[in-house]
């Protein structure tokens, strides 16, 4: 059995590593139970506060990688 290798280099969108590496910032601060339930509520509050406030954690996680 052979396994094809690509050596495809793929980008990552701006500021989602900013974006995932709060997630887990605050997965290994609460230590969640249930991680998916915790990654949902966690997104839905980032999107709530953005909404209310214009704070996007995308775009500044985007401006700092740069």
């Amino acid at each position: 059995m052979s396994i094809a290798y690509s050596n495809t280099n793929m980008r990552v969108p701006a500021g989602f590593r900013n974006l995932l590496e709060g997630l887990a910032r605050e997965v290994l601060r609460e230590q969640p139970t249930n991680l998916v339930a915790f990654a949902a509520q966690y997104f839905q509050k980032l999107l709530e506060q953005r909404e209310a406030g214009g704070i996007d954690p995308v775009a500044w996680g985007a401006m700092l990688e740069d």
